[in-house]
Protein backbone atom coordinates (compact mmCIF):
# COMPACT_ATOMS: atom_id res chain seq x y z
CA UNK A 1 0.00 0.00 0.00
CA UNK A 2 1.59 3.33 -1.04
CA UNK A 3 2.21 6.02 1.54
CA UNK A 4 0.07 9.11 1.29
CA UNK A 5 1.98 12.25 0.41
CA UNK A 6 2.00 14.86 3.18
CA UNK A 7 1.34 18.49 2.38
CA UNK A 8 2.43 21.49 4.40
CA UNK A 9 1.03 25.01 4.48
CA UNK A 10 3.19 27.92 3.30
CA UNK A 11 3.16 29.21 6.88
CA UNK A 12 4.59 25.93 8.20
CA UNK A 13 7.30 25.94 5.52
CA UNK A 14 8.19 29.54 6.32
CA UNK A 15 8.45 28.80 10.04
CA UNK A 16 10.61 25.72 9.36
CA UNK A 17 12.96 27.71 7.12
CA UNK A 18 13.06 30.54 9.66
CA UNK A 19 14.34 28.15 12.32
CA UNK A 20 17.43 27.61 10.18
CA UNK A 21 17.86 31.09 8.71
CA UNK A 22 16.90 33.29 11.67
CA UNK A 23 17.29 31.17 14.78
CA UNK A 24 20.50 29.28 14.04
CA UNK A 25 19.14 25.73 13.97
CA UNK A 26 20.90 23.26 11.73
CA UNK A 27 18.81 21.66 9.00
CA UNK A 28 18.94 18.32 10.81
CA UNK A 29 17.89 19.87 14.14
CA UNK A 30 14.96 21.68 12.54
CA UNK A 31 13.80 18.64 10.58
CA UNK A 32 14.04 16.39 13.63
CA UNK A 33 12.13 18.81 15.89
CA UNK A 34 9.38 19.27 13.29
CA UNK A 35 9.16 15.65 12.20
CA UNK A 36 9.83 16.32 8.53
CA UNK A 37 12.62 15.28 6.18
CA UNK A 38 15.89 17.18 6.06
CA UNK A 39 15.62 17.51 2.27
CA UNK A 40 12.26 19.25 2.68
CA UNK A 41 13.73 21.75 5.14
CA UNK A 42 16.73 22.36 2.83
CA UNK A 43 14.37 23.07 -0.07
CA UNK A 44 12.31 25.50 2.02
CA UNK A 45 15.45 27.30 3.25
CA UNK A 46 16.66 27.66 -0.35
CA UNK A 47 13.24 28.92 -1.46
CA UNK A 48 13.05 31.43 1.40
CA UNK A 49 16.50 32.76 0.48
CA UNK A 50 15.48 33.14 -3.16
CA UNK A 51 12.28 34.95 -2.20
CA UNK A 52 14.21 37.33 0.06
CA UNK A 53 16.51 38.13 -2.88
CA UNK A 54 13.46 38.96 -5.00
CA UNK A 55 13.32 35.84 -7.16
CA UNK A 56 9.84 34.67 -8.04
CA UNK A 57 9.35 31.10 -6.81
CA UNK A 58 8.32 28.33 -9.18
CA UNK A 59 6.07 26.88 -6.53
CA UNK A 60 3.74 28.50 -4.02
CA UNK A 61 5.45 31.40 -2.21
CA UNK A 62 6.44 31.07 1.44
CA UNK A 63 6.25 34.81 2.09
CA UNK A 64 3.31 37.12 1.66
CA UNK A 65 5.16 39.61 -0.53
Amino acid sequence: MPRQRRSFSPEFKHEAASLVVNQGYSVSEASRSLGVGANDVRRWVRQLGEERRGTTPKSRALTAE
